[in-house]
């Protein structure tokens, strides 16, 4: 999701007064009562850079929006030959009360998120669309993953672009929009947004239309106001498209160091991702030309690979390039690559689409179908982060 990545450095350097400011932005702090959340499971998440678009732990974690599904306390079995005596009727009074007064206390804290407003700067359009936080994660949703995904894909889908939003807020980081006078832009350099007027014409009027945006919806509203969380901040929640295997250690492509965003295994993408493998032709001089290196007579070699299966050096043309670079200024749709140069042709295949940080999208897809939750997809990828409730209170 995120090519907005180049100010996160001195962002992240910057970490111990992002709790200060989610403190002041979100009226008390961004993290539900810890209470609720100590039993959930911990969760491990990159973006689509083509929007059309580890499994570790097996016990069962709780679903994602179960804090949201309690049931109310039960009083002591009854007796049915004994009459309750005055006092423990109370007793059981006086806690229905208390747990009817934390749900309506939840009802107002999600009502309270809801006025928290995304400006989005819509890039042909040149103007500002101002939505409340959910409908554009909706609106992301809807440009980031397909709606044939596995509900709980979606689910997880939703989640990270959430917390890739609130962590912006958060940080007042408004890098690569024009004028900085919104939050985000739709395009990848952040997350590709569909505005609402374009959200229903993304799919035939009639039956379609209208079970696509309940699945968008559905989506959205079963993860309202869950997060991504490490050591109690949100986290730079990156996604991609398809794994070649294996997600990427941040390090190895972005050069910072996070530890939420670590290589594990993605073997679902292989089997039902349609850019898992593919093959970009161009000639060799254009080959050598667009990386600005001289024919030396001996063929492109790679020197080093990362930890997960990508090029992380490559010599070509006697001059030394890291595997982004390759990927880049060739126009890869990844940086795990293999090539062959005959008679004057360069004949490369590529597995994978995008950078490979944090969470695969057709990964997150595979899982889905074999019938993990959105909280389990979410731990696989992300290592070591928490899903939490985030109770925004934008006054």
């Amino acid at each position: 999701m995120i090519n907005s990545i180049r100010a996160l450095g001195m962002q992240f350097a910057a970490g111990i007064g992002l709790g200060v400011i989610l403190f002041i932005l979100l009226h008390g702090g961004v993290l539900a009562d810890q209470n609720k959340t100590a039993g959930r499971v911990q969760v491990v998440s990159e973006r689509t850079e083509e929007s059309t678009v580890q499994a570790t732990d097996t016990k069962q974690p709780e679903r994602a929006n179960s804090n949201r599904s309690a049931n109310p306390p039960s009083g002591s079995k009854t007796d049915t030959k004994a009459k309750p005596t005055s006092s423990s009727t109370k007793e059981q009074s006086s806690r229905l009360q208390q747990h009817s007064n934390g749900k309506q206390t939840e009802k107002i804290q999600n009502s309270n998120l809801d006025k928290l407003m995304v400006h989005v700067y819509l890039t042909k359009q040149k103007r500002i669309e101002t939505v409340p936080l959910e409908l554009y994660v909706r609106g992301v949703l809807a440009g980031e993953m397909p709606i044939d995904f596995e509900l709980e894909a979606l689910k997880a889908q939703a989640i990270a672009t959430r917390t890739y939003i609130v962590r912006r807020l958060a940080m007042q980081d408004r890098s690569g929009v024009p004028g900085e006078k919104a939050d985000v832009t739709d395009t990848v350099d952040h997350q590709v947004y569909v505005p609402l007027k374009e959200l229903a014409e993304k799919w035939p009027a009639g039956e379609e239309q209208k079970s696509s945006m309940q699945k968008l919806t559905k989506a959205v509203e079963e993860t309202s106001g869950e997060v991504l969380t490490y050591q109690g901040e949100p986290i730079e929640a990156a996604f991609f498209s398809t794994s070649n295997g294996y997600t990427e250690n941040v390090e190895d492509y972005w050069q910072l160091s996070l530890p939420y965003l670590k290589s594990v295994a993605s073997p679902w993408d292989e089997k039902i991702s349609p850019r898992y493998k593919q093959t970009v032709e161009m000639k060799e001089k254009e080959l050598y030309r667009r990386l600005g290196a001289k024919d030396d007579g001996k063929p492109p070699r790679i020197l080093e690979t990362t930890e997960g299966h990508r090029v992380k050096t490559a010599v070509i043309g006697g001059k030394t390039f890291t595997g982004r670079e390759v990927r880049e200024k060739l126009d890869l749709p990844s940086s795990q690559f293999e090539w062959t140069i005959s008679d004057g042709k360069a004949t490369i295949t590529t597995y994978g689409l995008g950078h490979g940080i944090g969470l695969s999208q057709w990964g997150a897809n595979g899982m889905a179908k074999e019938g993990a939750s959105a909280a389990e997809i979410l731990l696989h990828y992300y290592t070591g982060v928490k899903l939490e409730q985030a109770y925004k209170l934008p006054e």
